[in-house]
Formats: C-alpha cells, structure tokens, sequence
C-alpha cells in the first residue's frame, strides 16, 4: 500500500490565492519529510475551488524541490491541452526526474473552459478518445503522426524520448481518471490504472475494480498486470486524538470552501447543475474516509484496500485551510499512520 497528499492548493474564504498555493507547495515539501510516497496535483481553471491551473507546471516545480517523493498530476485535463504538447512535458519531466512523475488525466467537465481554451465541447463529449490515443503514442512511440477527427498531422519526432530515460521505467505511468463505466471500460482496455474519485464508497469502488478486470481480460492483457495494476483512491485524511475533533475541524472548514468554489463553475453551454450541499457533502466524505484517531485513519485505509483492491491513496490534507494544520496533519499521517500499515 501507498499513501500520498492529494492538493488543491483550495482557496478558503477569506484567502487569498497566493497563500491557496503557498499552502499547496508547502504541504508537499511537508509530505516528502514525512515519509509519504507521493503528491497528487488538481489543477482547476477560473474558481477557487483550486487555484492550480496547471498540474504539470506545479509538478516540475515539486520535482525540483523534492528528492524521492513521486509527483502525479490528478489530473491534467485532455480535452483543454493539445495531447502532444502535455506528452512533451510528461517525457520532460519522466527524464529529468529519473522517472518519478506520474501523469494524471482526465475527461474534466463541461466548463467555460473550453470556450476560453478553443477546444470546444465535442472535445469534451467525443474527442477524449482520440486525445488519449495520441497522447499514449506520443509516450511510447519515436515518430508519431495523425489522421484522425481533431488533430492531424505530419509524422514527427519525439524529443525528448520517454524510453531514454535513466529510470528503470519506459515512459511515464499513465492513469486515467474514471468515473463511469464508459471511462473504465477506456482505461482497462489501454491497461491504464485507474483514479478513483473521493465520493465515492468502497462499495462501488470496488465495482469498478472487477469491471476494470473484466474490460482489461477481454482486451487479452496478461493476468499478471490485471491483477498488478496499482489503482488510486483519492479521499480525505484529518488525524486528531478523537474522532469528533476530526470531524468538527473538517465541519467548520470545508462547507464554506465547498459553496464558494464549487459555486463559482460555469458551464460552457448554460446546462443546469447541481450542486452538492456543502454540508452534508462533508459529513458524507468524513464518513467515506480516514477522518479520526491514526488507530483509526490505518484501519480504514487498510480495510478499503482489503475490499476494494485499490493499493495507492490519495489523501486530501488541507481540510482545515490553515497552513500549520495541515503541515501537522501530514506530520501526523507520516508519524503515526503509516507506520501502522506498514
């Protein structure tokens, strides 16, 4: 099993957005001291929800300040990026960090920032395919070229090669964000692990695991990798003396995070939305997630693993949007969670 922070860099009320991404980059360096296994990147356009506009930017950054520690985007969003030129990055950043990035990616959603991107929504509802492809041949293949509905082009090199890393992996790892059967039956097909979202339970996580299973036998992947591929759950992680104080810390914070930055999404084409009640949306990941003792965030995170086959956590630490509780949050988790896993 793996543990790593999930960031945001969310802007709470009241705060600006540089102390959003001071909080986010500290919380990683923090990670890295505790013993964590990896930082998982958001990235968000236009709302405080997370002031990161750029997963694969924040990345290189952390990668310059960190030894050990892997960092992955969660996730970089295809539909607003040309797939060759995230892949560039990616391999950059697979080379020069001696293969400890790991790209996220995934569909997005239908917002305003595929107007203000060019992309436009049929880059959202049919083009993600293609996208994907493309992006995934630009990580394994030399020469690469395109015909298909969106992008089309001459063969050219690639450069940097992913293969000629120093690292002992090929390229970097690939995992795609899934939040319904259509996007699972995508990445099990590509054999590409999956990123599982933080409201969901361990039940219907574990749904999409065998389904995974099911989509990646049928497309003749080997058992071995079936079986290896190392899925990731995001989730939410607030560690105190007891339960209550956990959760009320999370309570007291997050709705007002919630409604002022999940409020501020506009759609591209003015579709209806709804939102979640910030209130009861934070009840229910405290109730999803390791929220409480360390006795108690170990056992949680050992017992999803155990039901759902999920090996690598994703853990939002920044609950509290304050910068030393978050920084002894991840203390904490390091000190005295993973030990207990371990």
């Amino acid at each position: 099993m793996r543990v790593g922070s999930f960031v945001l860099g969310a802007q709470f009320p009241g705060q600006g957005q540089g102390e959003a991404l001071h909080r986010a980059v500290r919380s990683a360096e923090v990670a890295e001291e505790a013993g964590l296994d990896a930082v998982w990147l958001a990235e968000h356009h236009f709302v405080p929800y997370g002031t990161c506009p750029s997963a694969v930017t924040l990345a290189a950054l952390l990668l310059g300040r960190t030894r050990r520690l892997r960092v992955g985007t969660a996730v970089s969003v295809l539909p607003t990026v040309h797939p060759v030129a995230l892949g560039e990055q990616a391999a950059l950043l697979h080379v020069t960090s001696g293969g400890r990035f790991s790209l996220g990616v995934g569909r997005g959603g239908p917002w305003v920032d595929l107007e203000v991107f060019g992309a436009g929504l049929r880059a959202y509802e049919e083009g993600f395919p293609e996208s994907l492809d493309l992006l995934l041949r630009w990580l394994r293949e030399p020469a690469v070229g395109a015909s298909g509905d969106r992008f089309r082009f001459r063969e050219v090199p690639v450069v940097p090669r992913p293969s000629e890393s120093l690292s002992e992996e090929p390229g970097p790892e690939v995992v795609l964000a899934c939040t319904s059967p259509s996007s699972v039956r995508l990445a099990a097909e590509r054999g590409l692990p999956m990123l599982l979202g933080m409201h969901v339970g361990d039940e219907e996580k574990a749904e999409m695991v065998a389904l995974w299973r099911r989509h990646a036998r049928a497309a003749g992947h080997p058992a071995a990798r079936i079986h290896g591929a190392a899925h990731v759950s995001a989730g939410v992680c607030q560690i105190a003396d007891r339960r209550t104080d956990a959760a009320e810390t999370l309570l007291k914070a997050m709705p007002g995070w919630l409604r002022q930055g999940l409020g501020a999404h506009v759609t591209v084409d003015g579709r209806d939305r709804r939102m979640r009640d910030p209130h009861a949306y934070t009840e229910l990941l405290c109730g999803l997630h390791p929220v409480g003792t360390p006795r108690l965030c170990a056992d949680r995170l050992a017992a999803t693993a155990e039901r759902t086959g999920v090996s690598r956590f994703a853990l939002l630490v920044e609950g509290s949007g304050d910068l030393a509780a978050t920084e002894e949050n991840v203390r904490r988790l390091g000190a005295e969670v993973l030990p207990q896993l371990r």
